[in-house]
């Protein structure tokens, strides 16, 4: 698919600095995601390195004592637990608080014991953190990569501006090339417009981002697909190209040069209906939405009776938090029947919140 494009003056040309601008959001992104990750090394590494350490010599005390002991699952395997320990080691005692983090599908509760140093019996933890020590470095790893690597990718970006930015004030040659709008957002006069080269021979696929000033537009040219098409230049070098406007206001030509570019391009294009804002798709039917509203309804309803079954008949515990509040919600012929599922199995424990009877302990 080809474009009109334009001719410029056979020299080399200079662009407007403010012709290319950063990602509307990235100066503050940045240090909030470098917030994050420095939070993230700084809260979980030194109990990494604490239980790494004890992991060296272990030894259990029997005698320790654990507590406000709890755990919380986030986002459905997001872990943390937090406990104080008191204890007791060659006629020293110790109090340390202690919090750990790791990746876990687990549901109910967890067992753990509480496990100091042989060589250093200040550093204390609980048992749960070493048999989770690979799952939390591995934790930490993929996180740090992660946030780190965006943090990396948004400094590149920045940085890669500043530079285009930098070289525009400098006299080069002008490559024309068309470059499909991803992107348009007003705010109050100016026009914002997030761009790619996709369409063009090099087909780099580099996204930038420019600002225009009130009265200004980019230069169209033509649609493909559900977007519309704008020229913009490679200016000498220059790693991201460069929006043009359309009345070339961005290059430093006279009023005659920019006349006299635009001529063809405006007669080429003439009895074109050009709309800079991206086609809207249709969306689906109210029809079709309302199907996918009661699939997810069923899907959830399907889920939960599911794992109603699997707590009734399988779960190695009666205590387990969600299980006993799904059974207890249950009709009282389906509650009844899992209670009686529940009771084969830990009969001569005590009975789950859901199949207890007015003593709060015994099976009803």
């Amino acid at each position: 698919m080809t474009f009109p494009t334009i001719q410029f003056p056979q020299r080399a040309l200079k662009l407007a600095q403010g012709a290319i601008t950063t990602a509307r959001g990235s100066y503050f992104s940045l240090p909030i995601v470098l917030a994050l990750t420095v939070f993230m090394v700084v809260w979980e590494a030194p109990g990494i390195l604490r239980d790494w350490t004890i992991n060296q010599n272990p030894v259990m005390l029997d005698s320790g004592d654990i507590r406000n002991g709890k755990c919380e699952t986030r986002k459905g395997f997001f872990t943390t637990c937090s406990a104080h320990l008191n204890y007791a080691y060659n006629g020293q005692k110790y109090d340390k608080d202690v919090e750990i983090m790791f990746v876990d599908a687990h549901t109910g509760d967890y067992e753990t014991s509480l496990v100091i140093s042989g060589e250093h019996p200040e550093l204390a933890t609980l048992s749960l953190g070493i048999d989770k020590l690979w799952n939390r470095i591995i934790t930490l790893a993929v996180f740090a990569v992660l946030l780190g690597g965006v943090s990396l990718g948004l400094i590149y970006q920045i940085l890669r501006v500043w530079r285009v930015r930098g070289g525009l004030s400098r006299p080069a040659d002008l490559v024309p090339v068309p470059v499909e709008i991803t992107g348009v957002d007003r705010a109050g006069k100016r026009l914002n417009v997030t761009y790619a080269d996709k369409i063009s021979g090099r087909k780099t696929g580099r996204a930038a981002h420019t600002r225009f000033e009130p009265g200004q537009e980019p230069l169209l040219v033509g649609t493909k697909g559900d977007h519309a098409v704008a020229l913009a230049v490679w200016h000498g070098k220059s790693a991201l190209p460069i929006l043009l406007d359309k009345q070339l206001e961005r290059i430093d030509m006279t009023a005659e040069e920019r006349s006299r570019a635009l001529a063809p391009l405006t007669a080429e294009l003439a009895g074109q209906q050009l709309e800079l804002v991206t086609q809207r798709k249709k969306g689906p039917s109210i029809t079709a939405r309302l199907v996918r509203v009661l699939l997810v309804i069923l899907l959830i309803i399907g889920a939960v009776f599911g794992y109603w079954v699997w707590y009734v008949t399988s779960a190695d515990s009666q205590f387990n938090s969600p299980g006993m509040d799904i059974n207890n919600m249950m009709p009282a012929p389906l509650n009844n029947w899992g209670c009686a599922q529940l009771k084969k199995r830990f009969g001569d424990q005590r009975a789950p919140f859901g199949c207890v009877a007015s003593d709060f302990t015994s099976w009803r």
